[in-house]
């Protein structure tokens, strides 16, 4: 997606890149799209990059989006659910970054296991940042834990921020260090 300058027309609800402090964006204000990637933006105002969920995106002149459940075509098993877990975390984002969670090599596991009822699950996921110290930390695996819970079937997800091993640009899909042109 090419920039796109907007022009926010109520006050929006947003969070800082990379501190993910909350904070609200004025109506009024130039905004440059910077990203437009799994449901959300990354807008620059007054030189600072923020955050804005899709539910917001009429304040920067787009439909908003809500979480959609994701249906399976067929039955509910662990391994149609473990499919869905991995497409849909390859809608999570960094802000900074455009390319997804999955192919930037920070999923390091992913389980699915029965919830106690026929066709009921739980997933246990453990995931990294590409920096320790990055504030949007919480705020990617919650929307993962976010999204995955959204798919059918599903009625606990637990996300679990490691660092170890510490992740590293050799993590990288190779199609992603290609799109990021790191071959």
């Amino acid at each position: 997606m090419e920039r796109q300058e907007v022009i926010v027309s109520r006050d929006c609800a947003a969070v800082t890149v990379p501190y993910g402090s909350p904070v609200t964006i004025e109506a009024g204000c130039e905004a440059t799209i910077t990203q437009q990637l799994g449901g959300t933006y990354t807008v620059m105002v007054e030189g600072n990059l923020y955050r804005v969920e899709g539910k917001d995106g009429d304040a920067l002149g787009f439909e908003p989006t809500e979480s959609v459940e994701h249906k399976h075509e067929g039955p509910i098993t662990a391994d149609a659910v473990e499919d869905a877990a991995w497409e849909i975390l390859s809608t999570c984002y960094d802000p900074e970054i455009p390319v997804d969670i999955v192919n930037l090599g920070l999923v390091y596991s992913l389980k699915v296991e029965p919830a106690g009822a026929p066709e009921r699950f739980r997933i246990e996921m453990s995931m990294t940042l590409t920096a320790a110290g990055c504030g949007m930390g919480t705020m990617i695996s919650d929307e993962a834990r976010n999204k995955l819970l959204n798919i059918e079937g599903v009625d606990e997800a637990v996300v679990d921020l490691v660092w170890d091993p510490p992740w590293s640009r050799d993590m990288i899909s190779e199609p992603a260090k290609l799109q990021l042109g790191l071959l």
